[in-house]
């Protein structure tokens, strides 16, 4: 059985992804602490990667900090050993996060790509 982490704190959008992946094992959480330990023990096949994990988030001049969703993505990038086959999406509206992540993820020669929710939404197929 295939496992999928999902980083989001949008209750709607979690609930989205039960649904769409209720095939797999799904864990799920919007503390970036939670997230890399369960990278660091566990293997998934789809990694899911919002930026903003918080209100106060989303009106920040910070472009990041180590509760976001980039310090997933740079613990990724900065441990090449681990979750090597997963397919990583980042999903954040956020669009200047969203690139420093991939930038980041890929910089490190991880395969992931950015795909705003409503896109992922309307045409998803996994």
């Amino acid at each position: 059985m295939s496992r999928v982490l999902i980083v989001e704190d949008n209750e709607e959008r979690c609930a989205w992804f039960h649904e769409k992946f209720e095939a797999a094992e799904r864990d799920v959480t919007c503390d970036v602490r939670e997230a890399i330990e369960w990278l660091a023990e566990r293997d998934y096949s789809v990694i899911m990667l919002d930026h903003d994990l918080a209100d106060e988030h989303y009106y920040s001049d910070e472009p990041d900090d180590e509760r976001t969703g980039y310090a997933v993505a740079a613990w990724l990038a900065a441990h090449p050993d681990r979750q090597r086959d997963a397919t990583i999406i980042i999903h954040s509206l956020n669009f200047a996060g969203s690139r420093r992540m991939l930038d980041t993820l890929r910089d490190a020669g991880r395969d992931a790509e950015y795909v705003p929710f409503h896109y992922l939404q309307s045409g998803l197929r996994m």
